[in-house]
Order: structure tokens, then sequence, then C-alpha cells
């Protein structure tokens, strides 16, 4: 018995940490996300705008609604 407790006390249980640098990690990820998507958000909008003005103004037969 006084083996087994020396065993056990000799072993390491890291799987916790692994559990907190994958959320860490996707911690960073999504933040990098949000930044992203806040910095190219209004180009991208105004992209989207100007095509879809472009497609009512060359429009002939039929109604665009954007």
């Amino acid at each position: 018995m006084l083996e087994f407790l020396r065993t056990v006390a000799r072993r390491r249980n890291e799987d916790g940490a692994s559990a907190v640098e994958y959320g860490l990690l996707v911690a960073a990820i999504a933040a990098l996300i949000v930044l992203i998507v806040f910095a190219l958000g209004g180009i991208v909008k105004e992209t989207f705008t100007d095509t879809c003005s472009n497609i009512k103004g060359k429009a002939t037969s039929i109604t665009a609604t954007c």
C-alpha cells in the first residue's frame, strides 16, 4: 500500500494545464478575429454598397433591390 501511495504522489497530473493553455489559445484567436472584423468592417461594407449601387444603376428591365 505504501508503494502505491508513493507512485501516486510521484506521478504528475498536467491535464488541467493543457486545458487552460487551449482555452487561452482559443481566447486569443477570438480576440484576433474581432479585431480584424472591426478593422476591415468599414471597407467591406463600402465595397458591398458600391457593388449594389453599380448593379442598381445598370439594371434595365428588372428592379434591383439591395
